[in-house]
Parts: C-alpha cells; sequence; structure tokens
C-alpha cells in the first residue's frame, strides 16, 4: 500500500516540478511514510510516490522505479499476489530486488502494458510512463481496491490516489460539481467514476487509460465485471454442491496463502461474521497458532460484535485482541473524519472503522478482512426484498407509472404526514425496471424528497441497465449490481481511506478475481439462498462449530440516532445552522432545516440522511482550510 501523484504538461521547469512534487506527496504521507521519491522529464511528466514498505524493505524496492532497459518509468500503489510465479517465468533477467514493481517492469518491457495488466492478480493502481513515445498509462485493478483519479486543468494532466494531493499545484482549483454532489446526496457516497470536483473522475475498476500531451485520455476496459459475469453464467459449474464447496476451499486457501506473504507483520480483523471468521479460519490452517486477530468492541451492548468475535476466535485459538471503545472514544474520531476522506462521505460504519484501523496498526502493518463476502454470496436482505417487490409491480401498466411519478414530485416538496405516506407508497411504483428501482431502494435521499435537482445528477454506474440472461436471476443480478457500485465506491473507499490514515493495508481474499469468475459460476442454490451465504457457511462449518456461527447478522455501525439528539447536537445545530447552509447552492436548506427539527425534537428519526448532509458540510469546512 502505497500512495501516488503526478502531472503531465509543458512550460514547467524541472527544478519547479520536483519542488511541487514534494509539496504534493506530502499530502499523502499517512499512505507510506517510510520512503518517498519523485522523478521529472523535460517532456513535461512528473511522477511522485510514497512508500509504505510491505515487500522487498530494501532500497531496491524505491519509486518511482525504472525498467531494467531504460524505456519505462513507473509508480505502483498496491500489491501483486502471484508475482513470484510471474518472476519465476522470466529468465534472463538481471534481478536488482525482490519487489512486485520490479517483475511488472519486466513483464511490461517484454509484452506490453495491456498485456501485462491480464497476468496480474491482485490490487493495483498503476502509473507508467513510456520515454519512446512520450505517453502516460493508467491502470487500476479489476475489483477497485485500490482508488485513481484523473482529469484536466489549465492544460495540466492530473492523476493521483487521493486527490486531495493536488492542493498544492497552482493548475488545480478544487472546483466542485454540483452534478457530483448531487450523486453523492443521493447515495451517501461518490459513485463511480464520478469525481467531486469538476474536469476529475475515477478510472474505473478492471479499466486503463493512456493519454500524452496535446491529446484526451483514452479509456478502456482490459476486464469487464459484466462480461464475465456473463460468461460465467453461460458456462457453469457442473458438480454437486460438495464438490463446488472443496474447489471454493482450495481457491480460498490459495487466495489466503498468497495474501499472508509479506515481510511485515500482518494481522486480521474479525467480526464474528461469517466472511471474516473464514479468512480467520484459512489463515489459521495455512498457519496454525500464529495468527493475530483483531475486534472492537463497545459499550452499548446492541452495538456490540465482540462477543461473537471472541468466541470465534477461543475456538480457533488465534492471539486475539479487543478493543473496547466508549462512546467518547468514538466521538472524539468524528471530527477527524475529514482528514481521513479526500471526497464527501456517509457511511456511518466509517467511524468503528477508523478506529479499529487506529488500534490494529499498533500491533500490525497488515491486515486480512472479509470484504466482498456479502455481495458475492448475498449477504443482504435487501436482494430478495428488491426482487420480490419488483416481480409484483414490473407489469403495471406505463401510464400508471408515468401517473404515480408525476404525483410523486407534485408531493415532493410537502412537510405534511400525509404527503409523505403517499411518497412511501409511490416511491416503490413508478420505475420503469429494476435498474431504477434498486438505485432508488440505494438512495439515502430519494429523489422525491426535495433535496436536489434531479435533473442535475451526473451519469453513474447506477443509470446502467442490470446484466440480463437466461441464466441469471433477479437477485444474482442486483448483487452483480452491488459489486460493480456499493463494493467499490463505499465499502472499499472506506476500508482503503481508513486504513490508509494510519499506514495500514488491508488485503481482502474473497477480492480475488478468479476466485470471483468461479463464485459468479455456481448455480444459485448454491450462493442464493435468502441470504444465509450459501457454500460459504458449509465451509465456514469446517473451522468453527454451527452453534457459533449461526445467528442474525449485525451490522457495524455506532449509533448515530442517540448522538445526533444527544451529544452531537450541538455540532449539529452549528453544520446545519440557518445562517450557514440558507445561500448553500448544494441542497435545499429549507428540507434539512425541517429534517433537523424533526430528528432533534424526537419527533421523526431522520440518522441517514442527516448524516450525509453533515459530512458534507464537516468536509466543506475542510476544504476551506487547505
Amino acid at each position: 500500500m502505497c500512495g501516488l501523484v503526478g502531472f503531465l504538461g509543458q512550460g514547467r521547469p524541472v527544478a519547479e516540478a520536483e519542488e511541487l512534487l514534494v509539496k504534493m506527496t506530502d499530502q499523502i504521507i499517512s499512505r507510506g511514510p517510510d520512503d518517498q521519491g519523485q522523478w521529472v522529464d523535460e517532456s513535461g511528466i512528473a511522477l511522485g510516490f510514497r512508500r509504505l514498505s510491505i515487500q522487498d524493505l530494501s532500497h531496491a524496492g524505491h519509486q518511482p522505479m525504472a525498467s531494467a532497459c531504460g524505456r519505462y518509468m513507473m509508480v505502483f500503489n498496491g500489491e501483486i499476489y502471484n508475482f513470484q510465479d510471474l518472476r519465476a517465468d522470466l529468465t534472463d533477467v538481471n534481478w536488482q530486488g525482490h519487489s512486485d514493481t520490479e517483475v511488472i517492469l519486466a513483464l511490461v518491457s517484454r509484452i506490453g502494458f495491456e498485456a501485462t495488466l491480464q497476468k496480474l492478480n491482485g490490487m493495483f493502481a498503476i502509473a507508467l510512463w513510456d520515454k519512446r513515445d512520450e505517453r502516460l498509462f493508467l491502470a487500476r485493478d479489476r475489483m477497485g481496491e485500490k482508488p485513481l483519479s484523473y482529469g484536466f486543468e489549465n492544460g495540466t494532466f492530473f492523476f493521483t490516489s487521493e486527490v486531495r494531493a493536488l492542493n498544492p499545484h497552482p493548475d488545480f482549483t478544487a472546483t466542485i460539481d454540483p452534478q457530483a454532489a448531487n450523486a453523492y446526496f443521493r447515495f451517501a457516497y461518490i459513485p463511480d467514476p464520478l469525481s467531486i470536483y469538476k474536469g476529475f473522475a475515477k478510472l474505473a475498476p478492471g479499466h486503463m487509460l493512456s493519454v500524452a500531451r496535446g491529446e484526451q485520455p483514452k479509456v478502456k476496459a482490459f476486464w469487464s465485471p459484466r462480461d464475465e459475469f456473463v460468461k460465467a453464467r453461460q458456462n457453469p459449474f457442473v458438480g454437486s454442491r460438495e464438490e463446488a464447496m472443496v474447489e471454493l476451499k482450495s481457491r480460498l486457501l490459495q487466495g489466503v496463502e498468497q495474501r499472508m506473504i509479506a515481510d511485515v507483520p500482518i494481522g486480521a480483523f474479525l467480526s464474528g461474521g461469517i466472511d471474516s471468521s473464514t479468512v480467520v479460519g484459512l489463515m489459521n490452517e495455512v498457519a496454525p497458532g500464529r495468527v493475530r486477530s483483531f475486534a472492537i468492541g463497545f459499550d452499548n451492548p446492541r452495538f456490540d460484535e465482540s462477543p461473537h468475535a471472541e468466541a470465534v476466535a477461543d475456538h480457533l485459538k488465534t492471539d486475539h485482541t479487543t478493543f473496547k471503545m466508549s462512546e467518547q472514544d468514538c466521538l472524539d474520531v468524528i471530527p477527524s473524519l475529514q482528514d481521513v476522506y479526500d471526497e464527501p462521505f456517509s457511511d456511518p460504519s466509517q467511524v468503528p472503522t477508523t478506529l479499529l484501523c487506529r488500534l490494529a496498526r499498533q500491533h500490525v502493518t497488515v491486515t486480512m478482512a472479509g470484504d466482498g463476502g456479502d455481495e458475492l454470496f448475498g449477504g443482504y436482505g435487501r436482494y430478495w426484498d428488491a426482487a420480490s417487490h419488483w416481480r409484483k409491480v414490473a407489469n403495471l401498466p406505463a401510464y400508471r407509472k408515468k401517473l404515480n411519478k408525476a404525483l410523486l414530485m407534485r408531493l415532493a416538496k410537502s412537510p405534511s404526514r400525509l404527503a409523505r405516506r403517499f411518497r412511501k407508497k409511490l416511491n416503490r411504483n413508478y420505475h420503469n425496471s429494476p435498474a431504477e428501482y434498486y438505485a432508488n431502494n440505494m438512495s439515502r435521499w430519494r429523489l422525491d424528497e426535495g433535496l436536489y435537482d434531479i435533473h442535475q445528477i451526473a451519469p453513474n454506474i447506477y443509470d446502467d441497465p442490470l446484466v440480463e440472461g437466461r441464466d441469471i436471476s433477479l437477485e444474482r443480478a442486483l448483487m452483480h449490481r452491488d459489486c460493480q457500485a456499493y463494493l467499490p465506491s463505499n465499502l472499499l473507499v472506506k476500508t482503503d481511506r481508513a486504513s490508509m490514515s494510519t499506514s495500514l493495508e488491508i488485503r481482502a481474499p474473497l477480492l480475488d478475481h478468479d476466485l470471483i469468475e468461479f463464485i459468479w459460476s455456481l448455480p444459485d442454490d448454491y450462493t442464493v439462498d435468502d441470504h444465509k451465504k450459501g457454500i460459504l457457511r458449509d465451509l465456514l462449518y469446517q473451522y468453527v462449530p454451527q452453534s457459533i456461527v449461526d445467528r442474525p447478522k449485525q451490522g457495524f455501525e455506532p449509533p448515530l440516532i442517540d448522538w445526533l439528539r444527544g451529544p452531537l447536537k450541538d455540532w449539529g445545530d452549528d453544520l446545519l445552522s440557518s445562517n450557514r447552509i440558507k445561500d448553500n447552492p448544494f441542497y435545499n436548506a429549507d428540507v434539512v432545516q425541517q429534517r433537523w427539527s424533526d430528528h432533534r425534537s424526537g419527533k421523526r428519526a431522520w440518522t441517514y440522511p442527516l448524516w450525509t448532509v453533515l459530512m458534507f458540510e464537516a468536509w466543506l469546512d475542510q476544504q476551506k482550510s487547505r
């Protein structure tokens, strides 16, 4: 895990560009506190890097790194888990060290950039400069574990792990895009490929980009989740459930073993749920008696998963640490969240996630996590709820849906209880496609609530139709949509920024792309079983007794509803005061103030929509101070 930043332009002296790069990399020092590097060329390219040393702790792993042939210069954030196999296949190479970065450069020199990407198994964001052709290449891993944003401003092409790194550059204006802000208010995060800033975008997972001076960037997919999902469904696994579980275990074991390779201490997050418990069980099989696990606990038993984690850890005999947090510990984190997230972000679980990362970093540099299990094995009840409702309303006549939407929008700004009741009913009965219905279902502020201009939402992944096919159930299509949208744009943003803010690397074995393609090939009844997680649960039973595993799913969220009426009330009053927000250009202040009044008085609970606005306002404050 590291951080990269750079720019491509003309007319700036090398010495000035180097000075700028130092200031820019300093903005993301937490992503790489162990080393820094800059490389600037008269052609106009500048590459900057901050390093968190995980593999090859020697200077041989220093970046930016040049290829042995001298043609390429590269910065690379991430880990390539099959680099040792790739290295073994590369004969006649005079290796200078044992880093995966050197292996990538050797491959690019032999077979080219795109062909190299096809061979990489890992998480990565790459920026590669071709000196001969004076062309820049960018790439982002298949599931979007590592961030990479890019954009043009004032004739300069920028690219970076976190947009905050661009603040020192005089060509970067940090102009907020109102359409992207609207998408944020709707979903509580900014979905790919959007950026909060005008002129910028996130490189989509599984995509690469090429650009030279004086031309527009060309973006293409080197791996398409839609195409791979369809291919997997067209070539389904044909074995028994038992055979599928054996294959799943074999693939997961390989992925876990690959991800346990590190030259620094490694541990695992353990919530006691199916995903993290399975990962820890597999780690214990790879390295019996040598697994460190970490959990976080809270004073309030309604939100405390730590007893479940401790039961699993006790059974697996891991070296387990539970960090017990008071309410004040959590509250103390909230003012610093805007230092963690470089764009507006308001998933409430960002609070305990940030705390857990900070505490785990005191013991290890790398930790494993169970990210991806819910999206791949149907861990959310919303898949069944949404599919069931859509089947009931799919055949409503078009005129009825159009009338329902018209009525909904007429009632959009009415605060009356009767209007809210009508809106709630109409909200589920006007959509023209399951994709549109699911996007509404995933919205924190729905289109009818009058917060933002519904005609000014930037196009994003939720606008795409769901994947379809004879062998694809609606539940499975919704799970796939989450793999495209919610997973990379919310969950992986949360874990990347929280972990990198404290120089901790997170590795997720369930996000191995070969494993994912296998899971997508499995029959529905092996995975889609009313959010019980199918054969993943069956596999966990091999490591942990059913009596410990079988319990209701519990979210990883703090008691915001109580905090916003108690210890955070004054903070909320300040951020949402009339004098502060009445003239803001991004949302309807009257709607927000009415909801804040209702919430703080106990009349209605508007916890999550309000948290979205509060995090936006706190983020704006942070922008003003930069």
